[in-house]
């Protein structure tokens, strides 16, 4: 499933069944939400999202714990669940997602480039874990593309 598509389907599921989403993001700066505010009628199901990019506003905006990123890394499932579960509380939706990681070029804090963790948080709580190929842009646009899809996937399993 390609990015538009996926969000073009999150759009209608959660609008049929009057659900709102929000985001938090790191790695992906902010194009998660502009993939999903891409599709027409997003502003229905799409409050808006949070992007925390250094751990200071991970902790402040998104109540992440510090004992969290100084004990398994800014880059990994705890941290990222943190993150979703934030935005939920934070924004007061349904449904939330974010991204964590690493984009590169090269390492950070000895967590290679392309490592990424996607969190949905809502009535169905899901950590993803990928191992992304490329550049910086394609490692970020393959995010984008993972959590939608997931998410996507997620809706679909649940039914209307």
């Amino acid at each position: 499933m390609n990015t538009q598509s996926a969000a073009s389907s999150i759009v209608d599921v959660l609008r049929s069944r009057g659900e709102k989403l929000s985001v938090a993001e790191s790695l992906t700066g902010g194009g998660l939400a502009s993939a999903i505010t891409a599709v027409p009628g997003a502003s229905d199901i799409f409050l808006g999202g949070i992007v925390a990019y250094s751990n200071s506003l991970k902790e402040s905006l998104l109540g992440v714990p510090s004992q969290d990123i100084e004990q398994f890394g800014v880059v990994s499932q705890e941290v990222a669940a943190a993150m979703a579960e934030g935005a939920l509380h934070t924004l007061g939706t349904q449904w939330a997602i974010s991204t964590t990681g690493v984009a590169g070029p090269g390492s950070h804090e000895g967590v290679p480039a392309g490592h990424v963790w996607i969190a949905i948080c809502g009535p169905v709580r899901q950590t993803y874990f990928f191992d992304l190929p490329g550049g910086r842009e394609e490692v970020r646009n393959a995010a984008i593309s993972s959590a939608l899809t997931a998410f996507s996937r997620i809706l679909t399993t649940l039914g209307n």
